[in-house]
């Protein structure tokens, strides 16, 4: 009975320690997830105005209530591409 009690004492902490790892790589996690680089300033082409937003590796992109997606360079702010949405 004694071996019995031991085993599920240390069935019952492991569990504990592996819940609180998890817990603590999700806090981990999701405080790098808080941690967005955005630019200081975006200049917009005369006329546009920003209605969303969205970053990928090395890039970041503008849509504007204009219809179209800006598509920025990441490291020099500079306008690499423009895509037009065309009505359905």
């Amino acid at each position: 009975m004694r071996y019995l009690k031991a085993l599920v004492t240390i069935l019952t902490v492991t569990m504990i320690g592996g819940f609180l790892t998890i817990v603590g790589l999700f806090v981990m996690r999701f405080a790098e997830m808080n941690r967005v680089e955005l630019p200081d300033t975006i200049t917009l082409p005369d006329g546009s105005t920003a209605s969303a937003f969205t970053r990928g590796e090395g890039w970041f992109a503008v849509v504007t209530e204009e219809d179209e997606i800006l598509i920025y360079s990441r490291v020099t702010g500079n306008l690499r591409q423009r895509i037009r949405i065309e009505p359905e």
